[in-house]
């Protein structure tokens, strides 16, 4: 069954069809386009033509191989067309229906050796391929969007394909520069399996009015690193097609992370399915348009209006990596800080920390030796919190441990003047737990900064529901000042970033115990297919899976959720001591230093 796959037709000529036939025309293929609509096969030509001309003004083809390639593209409006093709790849809507009348119309056209290939993300191919006269032929071939600049091609099997003709299309795949992962027929597959499920709970968080649209997106952005938002790309992917992506995942699995949130409905049924629609979480200037215009959600820049207190003193709790960054940052904004640990030896060897750290940046010009010298003079090394009598704001960056920062915090209380902002850099830990140790819980604040804090931009500030209004103001302003992006959250397990990142991590451990693919192929999915600059595997090990656990752990505890409960596996690797790169062993394993 070695089929060159020379000539292949394309069924649905939107955009994912067009730029399927696109890359394969490309790549020296025939390709016949085929759409019912003339209006659609017509627009593909246009666009076709108009992404080669640029792809020749940025020298990637020349001239010859643009006409090449248009040559080798015919479109028809009839699957007759498909007579000669020795692979067919349907992407017409999402409709079992619908592809099940293509695939019958298919049996009746193709040869007897021709693969037929689905594009679907969301329904089963075991189910198109029963509707097959020759289901051993038929697979998932599921390219993402745009098809010409996304490596990703996820190769779905069902238990009818047969192997030759999986190989044929991972050959393929191969050839046309693309990165071909194997996987079995569920709903998502891999990338968008994990996707949609952090998507869905980021629209759940929205809906709840937990926090903005805009806090929400800047917040995994900044703090995961993800090149959009996941409101914003439910906005591009499309509201309505989500919805029936999570309806598809839910009838597979029943987990309620999978239930489709409330609000994606009732987007979908008012029309307001994203930035096709010219509105959806966002208002845009046009349908079709990228451009976000302004609505009554947009937030005014006077939102956390109101006097704060005045800082120009910051006392740092802590010794460890968090600290000395988390001081550093404050010092090269211009603040007198106070850096305490329980030793005068602790807090020395965390000043010579920054220093090391100042000195890097010297060294690759992001700071002159003046500078360094100007900041290194603002932090002063103590070794008790006593030290803390004259500041106006206290950070503590300490063990993640209720019980360690609320016996912390209660000497803050007795050591800080009255007025001073207290504030927790806690990820998982209630903050208001950790206020009422002290006798002013009304000063007391969640200061999230992420890891390594002098790059990070991201400060997740949590109020608690006691917390004073003008050191919620103190804290915004103090973030503008040390030029960090504060997003606003409640006080609940995870806050935005960790309460969203989590619980897809734990999806891709449960994949990986399900034996459904493989660390190198999840991690190559997330990072092909979602633009994450990690995959999970890659990230949990950075993490920690000791932190990770704990971090499942708490917010299963506080949602209560059964699809939030820690994988297996996870907790099998921990009690094993195999903690990720620390250990020289988590997910894979690390060469020692």
């Amino acid at each position: 069954m070695d089929t060159p796959l020379s000539t292949i037709a394309v069924v649905g000529l939107g955009t994912m069809g067009t730029g399927i036939a696109e890359v394969l025309a490309l790549a020296g293929r025939e390709v016949i386009g085929i759409d019912t609509s003339e209006a659609a096969a017509r627009q593909a030509v246009t666009s076709l033509e108009a992404s080669t001309a640029r792809a020749v003004g940025r020298g990637r083809i020349t001239e010859q191989e643009r006409a090449e390639a248009l040559a080798r593209f015919r479109t028809s409006d009839a699957l007759a067309a498909a007579a000669d093709a020795e692979l067919v790849i349907e992407v017409v809507p999402e409709s079992y229906e619908l592809k099940q009348q293509v695939f019958r119309e298919l049996d009746a056209v193709v040869p007897p050796t021709a693969i037929l290939a689905t594009g679907t993300n969301a329904l089963s191919v075991t189910r198109l391929a029963a509707e097959s006269q020759r289901p051993e032929r038929v697979l998932g071939l599921h390219f993402f969007n745009p098809a010409p600049a996304m490596k990703l091609v996820e190769v779905v099997s069902s238990v009818l394909t047969a192997p030759p003709a999986v190989e044929a299309v991972t050959r393929l795949a191969r050839e046309l520069g693309k990165e071909p992962v194997a996987v079995g027929d569920r709903p998502g597959f891999v990338a968008d399996g994990l996707l949609f499920g952090y998507l869905n709970q980021a629209a759940a968080m929205y809906e709840a009015n937990y926090a903005s649209r805009e806090d929400i997106d800047a917040a995994m952005k900044l703090g995961c690193g993800l090149p959009m938002g996941p409101l914003a790309l439910l906005d591009l992917i499309g509201i309505d097609t989500a919805r029936t992506v999570l309806e598809a995942m839910y009838s597979a699995s029943h987990d309620r992370l999978h239930a489709p949130a409330p609000v994606l409905g009732q987007l979908s049924e008012a029309g307001l399915t994203g930035r096709k629609a010219g509105r959806g979480f966002y208002t845009y200037e046009a349908p079709g348009s990228q451009t976000v215009v302004t609505d009554a959600l947009t937030p005014s820049p006077e939102r956390a209006a109101g006097d704060g207190r005045p800082v120009a003193s910051v006392g740092v709790a802590g010794s460890g990596t968090m600290a000395s960054g988390i001081a550093e940052v404050f010092a090269k904004a211009g603040y007198t800080v106070v850096l305490a640990a329980r030793s005068q030896e602790k807090a020395d060897v965390a000043k010579g920390r920054i220093a090391k750290s100042l000195e890097r940046s010297v060294g690759k010009g992001r700071l002159t030796a003046e500078a360094r010298d100007e900041t290194l003079g603002r932090i002063t090394a103590a070794g008790s919190l006593d030290a803390f009598a004259e500041v106006d704001l206290a950070v503590e960056a300490v063990a993640e441990d209720l019980e360690i920062k609320q016996q912390l915090f209660a000497a803050l209380d007795k050591v800080c003047r009255p007025g001073a902002v207290l504030a927790t850099t806690t990820s998982s830990l209630p903050v208001v737990a950790i206020a009422r140790a002290t006798a002013r819980p009304e000063d007391v604040i969640g200061m999230h900064f992420f890891n390594p804090a002098p790059a990070m931009k991201l400060v997740e500030v949590v109020r608690t529901v006691l917390t004073a209004d003008d050191v919620h103001a103190t804290v915004r302003a103090v973030c503008a000042k040390i030029r960090k992006h504060p997003v606003d959250c409640g006080d609940r397990a995870g806050f935005i970033v960790n309460a969203l990142l989590f619980p897809y991590l734990n999806n891709a451990i449960k994949m990986v115990e399900e034996h459904y693919a493989s660390l190198d192929d999840i991690d190559a999915a997330m990072k092909l297919g979602g633009g994450y600059p990690m995959g999970p595997f890659e990230l949990l090990d950075v993490v920690g899976l000791d932190v990770s656990l704990a971090i499942e752990k708490v917010l299963h505890k506080e949602f209560r959720d059964p699809g939030l409960a820690p994988a297996p596996l996870l907790e099998h690797l921990v009690a094993a001591g195999c903690l990720g790169r620390k250990t020289g062993r988590g997910f894979r394993e690390y060469a020692r230093r």
